[in-house]
């Protein structure tokens, strides 16, 4: 069946399906939802361990443990982290990517059960949580203004709520506000007066806040409900709780005590431009539309604060829609100008309405590729937009094969019809290899593991969507287009003379052995000259950040307050700097999942940058900073901005983990002092706890026997002077969560002095527990990470600007290994593991990608020796990356070039294809080599300049950072959204210009010495000469033997070239 021919028959039939697909591409662009970063599913669980109280060393020993036991048996586990501190710890579990996610959190939850049994009595129920990217936030709603704490906690708490019934939020989460408490603040002489036990005073309160479901009477009478003995509900019912009853009178709790509703104490405080803030982080559900979704909770948000008092206002940071909606400019705006780029060189070379026919590919073959994807359930994200961005110059490789073939037909009179039936005809096979070489290139993409694999599997997706439906229209709607519209070209007697193109091959193919050896010396000198005088290699490109951080860095045992003052220092200097929009602080320590915040950081400040076209760049305003941040006395500040692409930490990390930890700390500290002395790593840290004192409370349980008192008894007394003794608790209209009821002593007497003051009611009245409790001072023992049951210590540091983040990373290897390290294993993580696994990755992809090439090239010709021919241009892109590298003085990119290289395996594969293939069809009718060779240049190398030019065109403007804003007329160079690309595009321009140029000339050579021509009886192939030159026969004899053996004349005059 001839699809051709019935396309063109029918042609309205024909079109209508082209138009149908185009609008049902156009309506899904429409409605897929947009995000920024793809949904992936990051392989980790976290499980949160609680106890309050606890010493770091006893949670390692009592909860980590017994929890990490039975969680090294989990299937797919490929690293477990956990961290012990001060009320708790946690345990980070990361799977291979390839385990179920589903089956995994089932199992983590299984084991975390089995592991209950072994944990001691007081813990709270453990949780295991998937970690997910939807779980950070898209948008962070900040209410801020000189108004009461309860006012501006109510109001979040209300806002916070409304939020949540927006479709398409997943949460809003609280940060920044404290939890409701009732207080009941005792006075301790009271206390004894009365001869009250604590243990007692609980027992009797704990018994009067009960729930008792007494049921139902049911009788002659009828049904009631009877109503037990009621909860406590306010304030007011917890004073009149009776705390002990004697015979002839009850002691309530407000003879002891006063009673009022207040918050716990802050254990941080959070600032938006340094007025008190409570911040909302607003997270999306998975697949919901994010510009729709932060549209919604901004009008909320916005509907809400006109109910709100004076002096209160509402500001947005870290909203995700601004950069998606400027991604999906950018793209617009990038597919309109490298149409218009297209269009312009096929106008050049081609008629105008063969540029039409071409450059109606582009919006076809997207629209289809979108409706493809969005039948397939993906997102339109940033690595969706750029991979549409790459494909526009691919996209019309195809048409142009085709359409420039029919109207060199036409040219020599063919009809309109009948010329585009054998376009498509004779070119389906080179168009369906390229197309299947370029899939080909692409696919093993489709296998990267990991985080960063889910990242980008995208790109090979749409870009094999995209390419497939170029395919199509090209080998069908395009001659359909072109049977009814098109018009020969006016043909010129001059248009077929040699140009100056010809003179070049000319020369080259009557000394081709010299161009060839020129070609080897050449491939083999530039990687050479890049590994001497190279910008050297980075794992993600570096992007214009929208924010940046401090960290505010302090040691010893720090109050709030103290922090506090030490952090406004550093806040009062970034107020109102240039170019920064928002500045929101954070006062306090970062406990549990921070692994990434360094244990001695007192205060975060989060500062958003105000549109990069108005301000400096970024790394100019971090120096400065840094600079105006030095000196501030007792901390130091620390300048950073997040990276781009997958969190991959800190670029210096060193582990080093030992089975037994003594000793473990003196090396750090050796470690630490030995990488700082690298240069480039700056911000260092040597991952100890910092510096501080713990007091030990040390029980003579022999003593404390004589006078009938327990620890437990102890332990209870001392939390009066801590966080309060926790008596009950109950749900006040409005809460959350259990509001906690607290007996504590009042504010001034919680001090170090009342400890050693404190008494205890026991059968010879009240004793002081300092009769047999001493206390003494211990080193702070911080927070103890553990990898994989392992102690481990992560001596952490960044790079400075300037410096080659592989290169001070190899240094720092280099030093490590140089050091006496017994016991302890060590390893350099972060991004150095996350880019020699992506290395290794893309070179086996490259690997694989060469050899399904190789596959579909070899099912085209159906002979090795076209197919070589064709594989040797593979290796001309990677050198022309590296030339224009070094030229432009640019980093190699390993994910970003990498990808471009693997694509230009297939692009540049096309244009030999085409070559190839009209030289071999050449030669079948008969055609000399010389003749076929130059008849193939003349004929071949307006299409394959035309294909690579537009493939070029397509992503030039983005190699260069520029941006053309077509509808707003505008230019702007390196924005934030296009910098993402810079490498990727640059690695297609310089590697697709050096491969064309070469292949244009080295392949005509190549057929000259790797192909046959007709041979005399007798004659050897070179293969045979070498061969005969090794085992010293000679030819004569060999010819003498063949003609006595009578070697038959060949019956074809013009043998198939290259059998």
């Amino acid at each position: 069946m001839d699809i051709v021919k019935l396309a063109i028959r029918n042609a309205r039939l024909t079109l209508s399906v082209l138009l149908f697909l185009i609008v049902a591409g156009a309506l899904a662009y429409q409605s897929v939802p947009k995000e920024a970063e793809p949904d992936v599913a990051i392989p980790v669980m976290y499980v949160s361990l609680i106890y309050q109280g606890i010493s770091p060393e006893d949670s390692e020993r009592l909860l980590l443990r017994p929890v990490e036991t039975k969680l090294k048996s989990l299937k797919g586990l490929k690293e477990m982290k956990s961290a012990a501190y001060e009320g708790g710890g946690y345990v980070l579990v990361e799977f291979d990517p390839s385990t179920d996610l589903g089956d995994a959190l089932i199992d983590t939850r299984n084991k975390v059960q089995d592991a209950k049994r072994d944990l001691p009595a007081g813990v709270e129920e453990p949780t295991v949580n998937e970690v997910n990217v939807s779980e950070f936030p898209v948008l962070v709603v900040t209410l801020s203004g000189n108004v009461p704490e309860r006012i501006l906690t109510g109001a979040a708490k209300t806002l916070r709520d409304r939020i949540e019934e927006v479709p398409g939020v997943l949460e809003g989460t609280i940060q920044g506000s404290r939890d409701e408490l009732v207080e009941a603040i005792i006075d301790p002489m009271r206390l004894s007066s009365y001869g009250l036990r604590l243990d007692e005073l609980i027992q009797g309160i704990g018994a009067s806040n009960n729930l008792v479901a007494a049921g139902a009477l049911e009788g002659a009478g009828g049904k009631y409900a009877i109503q037990g003995p009621a909860l406590v509900e306010t304030t007011e019912d917890v004073a009149h709780l009776p705390g002990v009853a004697g015979r002839g009178a009850v002691v309530r709790v407000r003879d002891l005590a006063t009673v009022r509703a207040t918050f716990k104490d802050a254990e941080t405080i959070t600032r938006l431009d340094g007025k008190p803030a409570i911040a909302i982080e607003v997270k999306k559900r998975i697949g919901a539309n994010i510009v729709q979704t932060i549209d919604g909770a901004k009008h909320v948000a916005d509907e809400f604060m006109k109910t709100m008092p004076e002096g209160m206002e509402v500001t947005y940071t870290q909203d995700k829609s601004v950069f998606v909606n400027q991604l999906l400019t950018d793209l617009q705006n990038h597919v309109l100008i490298a149409v218009i780029l297209v269009f312009i060189v096929i106008l050049y070379a081609l008629s105008g309405r063969a540029s039409l026919l071409i450059g109606l590919a582009i919006p076809s073959s997207f629209l289809m590729g979108i409706l493809a994807l969005g039948l397939m359930g993906y997102t339109i994200n940033m690595i969706v937009l750029f991979s549409l961005i790459l494909a526009v110059g691919m996209l019309v490789d195809d048409a142009i094969i085709v359409t420039e073939y029919a109207e060199r037909r036409m040219s020599e009179g063919m009809p309109k019809e009948q010329a585009f039936e054998e376009a498509a005809k004779r070119m389906a096979g080179p168009v369906i290899a390229a197309t299947m070489t370029r899939i080909a290139a692409f696919s093993p993409l489709l296998f990267w593991p990991g985080i960063i694999g889910d990242f980008m599997k995208y790109l090979p997706i749409t870009l094999i969507v995209t390419l497939a439906a170029s395919m199509a229209y090209a080998l069908i709607f395009a001659p359909t287009i072109g049977a009814l519209f098109a018009k020969a070209p006016a043909h010129h007697e001059n248009e077929h003379k040699d140009g100056w193109y010809m003179a070049v091959v000319n020369k080259a193919v009557h000394y081709p052995k010299t161009v060839l050896v020129l070609t080897v010396a050449l491939l083999v000198a530039v990687p050479f000259a890049y590994s001497r005088y190279g910008a050297g290699v980075e794992f993600f490109p570096n992007v214009e950040p929208d924010y940046g951080l401090l960290y505010v860095h302090a040691r010893g045992n720090l109050s709030l307050d103290e922090q506090d003052r030490a952090t406004r220092e550093a806040e009062d200097r970034i107020l109102g700097w240039p170019g920064i929009k928002s500045v929101y602080t954070r006062v306090g320590k970062t406990r549990g999942g921070g692994a990434e915040i360094p244990e001695d950081v007192i205060g975060v400040i989060q500062y958003e940058f105000v549109d990069w076209r108005q301000r400096k760049p970024a790394h100019e305003i971090l120096d400065e900073l840094r600079t105006a941040m030095a000196g501030i006395p007792g901390v130091d500040v620390e300048v950073r901005v997040p990276d781009a692409g997958p969190p991959t930490g800190k670029p210096i990390q060193v582990q080093l983990s030992a089975v037994n930890p003594e000793g473990l700390n003196d090396r750090a500290r050796e470690v630490a002092a030995e990488v700082a002395k690298v240069p480039g790593v700056i911000d260092l840290a040597d991952g100890l706890p910092p510096p501080g004192v713990d007091w030990a409370l040390e029980v003579n349980r022999s003593k404390a026997a004589q006078y009938g008192v327990s620890p437990m008894a102890v332990g209870t007394a001392v939390q009066l002077v801590t966080t309060g003794l926790k008596l009950t608790d109950y749900r006040p209209a409005g809460a959350d969560d259990a509001v906690d009821i607290r007996l504590r002593l009042p504010e001034d007497r919680r001090t170090l002095a009342s400890l050693d003051q404190l008494r205890l009611e026991t059968a010879q009245g009240s004793v002081p527990i300092s009769n047999f409790v001493s206390r003494k001072p211990e080193k702070t023992t911080g927070i103890l990470n553990r990898v994989d049951g392992k102690r481990t210590i992560t001596v952490q540091g960044n790079v400075a600007s300037g410096y080659q983040v592989a290169a001070v990373q190899a240094e720092v290897t280099r030093v490590v290994s140089g050091m006496n390290l017994p016991g302890i294993e060590w390893k350099l993580g972060g991004s150095n593991e996350d880019s020699e696994e992506a290395s290794a990755f893309l070179g086996n992809a490259f690997g694989a990608a060469i050899f399904l090439i190789f596959i579909v090239l070899l099912a085209q010709f159906n002979k090795f020796t076209s197919v070589m021919l064709v594989l040797v241009t593979v290796a001309m892109p990677p050198v022309g990356v590296f030339l224009g590298l070094l030229i432009a003085g640019q980093a190699f990119v390993i994910v970003m070039s990498g990808i471009g290289i693997i694509a230009l395996a297939g692009v540049v594969v096309n244009n030999n294809i085409v070559l190839i293939d009209t030289y071999d069809r050449l030669r079948d009718e008969g055609w000399n080599k010389l003749d076929a060779v130059l008849q193939t240049c003349r004929e071949r190398a307006r299409p394959v300049v035309l294909t690579a030019l537009s493939a070029i065109l397509g992503v030039l403007p983005i190699a260069f950072g520029l941006g053309l804003e077509i509808f707003h007329q505008e230019t702007t160079i390196n924005a934030p959204s296009t910098q993402w690309w810079i490498a990727l595009s640059s690695a297609i321009v310089f590697g697709l210009s050096f491969a064309t140029v070469l292949t244009l000339v080295v392949t005509p050579s190549m057929l000259m010495v790797f192909t046959r021509d007709k041979r005399r009886p007798g004659e050897r192939g070179w293969f045979g000469r070498l061969k005969d030159r090794i085992f010293r026969r000679k030819a004569a004899d060999l010819a003498s033997a063949g003609a006595e053996e009578g070697v038959p004349e060949p019956a074809i005059a013009y043998p198939k070239a290259a059998e």
